[in-house]
């Protein structure tokens, strides 16, 4: 069934350039099939993935069953969701059915097939997204860039010799070489906005709580992680943001569904008046040629009439260390009594360091979290907005260990902050630059109007 419906789509290995929101009013008018839509997909996948590693489980024959199954519902007058036959990509942190989820890790490489999904893929697929495939991340998630022992390294396509970034690259690489237009990710340190960075694309991480965990098993990373999706552009990320946000009754974290739709909320927000500008927010060491990529943009935005306020520090010190003792026990939590030997030896690290720390300590960390959102509100209570670069410089190589690229997205997962990343230009070596928007607590809809402002200048 495959060949034949895959035989009549794009040989240019991606999927076409219509937006989610377009190829799901075709399929919802009957305009196009979901089986065609999905044949796409995997057509792309065939052609790209085996370049750059982003999916590493791919079943064809049930998603095009389930396509199928749409088109059915569709012809028989059903009613459908907004996001009716949109191929979707799950990071292999998240549950669905028909899958093992493996954390790219060894030590669940024999994980069993789900028979449930988890709260983020159950409410995509009931908004009518039909998953192709699990997407690459490092082990557990718990790197800046996407490589493990399992699956291997998701390569960025801007430079098959570095790094997607992580940990939600295959997520990202997925959507930017166009195998599908939307795939799920999560973000306990960067690892939505890192990737989405690193290989060109809009990158969000809502407020703790708002796209909801939960399930039958605790959260994670309790109080660092949040869920979201990587797509090509920001009215598609706002589109996919209104069907999975809201409240959750099994996640303690969870935020309540907001009054009105964000792409409504979004349309109806004004500019930002005052903004800050921090190019290395105090502690981190900046490529020149980063800032001066994003300052372009900064300038733009002065020329827009919002007033620029820089602010060479915003934290004393970097925080790293109280994120790393919160990683670590989480970490160690989730490893239990398996044998770290099999590990990513950077992640078995972690968990190391995780039997040196006291309860004490833990505590202690997440007071820091306390401090370093005081200092935001101090922030806020005189500039709408936080812009900084998202990475530091150009992402690392492939095989590389140096995650020192990577100091600018952690703050904000210890406050609780929404953060969002733009691209804004390319650096000398031609891979793209990323600017970093964060906004003050649960201002989500003030992160995503600046985005889509951003987006459409380009």
């Amino acid at each position: 069934m495959l060949a034949d419906v895959a035989a009549a789509m794009r040989q240019d290995g991606a999927m076409s350039d219509s937006s989610l929101i377009t190829t799901s009013q075709q399929v919802r008018s009957g305009e196009r099939s979901a089986v065609a839509v999905v044949a796409e997909a995997l057509a792309a996948i065939d052609a790209q993935n085996p370049r750059v590693n982003a999916f590493v489980a791919v079943q064809g024959e049930r998603a095009l069953a389930d396509a199928a199954a749409l088109d059915g519902l569709i012809a028989n007058g059903g009613l459908v969701g907004p996001l009716a036959g949109v191929p979707l990509g799950v990071k292999d942190t998240e549950d669905t059915v028909g899958y093992p989820t493996t954390f790219g890790s060894r030590l669940w490489s024999d994980a069993p097939i789900a028979t449930g999904d988890s709260v983020l893929v159950r409410r995509l697929k009931a908004a009518g997204c039909i998953v192709v495939g699990k997407t690459n991340t490092p082990e557990l998630a718990a790197k800046g860039v996407t490589d493990n022992p399992l699956f291997g390294a998701t390569r960025n396509p801007f430079n098959l010799d570095l790094t997607s970034g992580g940990s939600s690259g295959g997520s990202a690489v997925a959507v930017a070489t166009g195998m599908v237009p939307v795939a799920t990710g999560s973000d306990g340190g960067g690892s939505i906005r890192i990737p989405a960075a690193a290989c060109g694309l809009p990158g969000f991480k809502p407020s703790l709580g708002r796209v909801p965990d939960g399930g039958p098993q605790p959260v994670d990373w309790l109080d660092l992680t949040c869920r979201g999706v990587l797509t090509r552009t920001v009215d598609e990320l706002i589109a996919v943001l209104d069907v999975i946000v809201g409240a959750e009754p099994t996640d303690l974290r969870s935020l309540p569904t907001p009054t009105t739709p964000w792409t409504r909320a979004v349309g109806e927000r004004a500019m930002p008046t005052r903004v800050a500008w921090s190019p290395t927010l105090g502690y981190a060491d900046v490529d020149p040629a980063v800032i001066a990529a994003c300052e372009v943009t900064v300038q733009q935005l002065a020329s827009d009439g919002i007033e620029i306020v820089e602010m060479p520090t915003v934290f004393d010190i970097d925080p790293v260390m109280d994120w790393i003792t919160l990683v670590a026990s989480y970490l160690k939590r989730s490893v239990g009594n398996h044998d770290r030997s099999e590990m990513d030896p950077m992640v078995a690290s972690y968990v190391g360091m995780a039997d040196g720390i006291t309860a004490q300590q833990m505590v202690l960390a997440e007071d820091a979290c306390h401090y370093l959102n005081l200092r935001l509100v101090e922030l806020f209570s005189t500039c709408d907005l936080l812009l900084t670069p998202t990475l530091a410089c150009d992402p690392v190589n492939v095989n590389g260990s140096d995650v020192n690229f990577v100091r600018a997205t952690y703050p904000f997962n210890l406050t609780r902050s929404p953060a969002g990343t733009m691209p804004v230009g390319k650096s000398p070596a031609g891979m793209p630059v990323g600017l970093q928007i964060i906004g003050p607590q649960h201002d989500d809809v003030g992160v995503l109007q600046l985005m889509r402002h951003l987006e459409s200048r380009r």
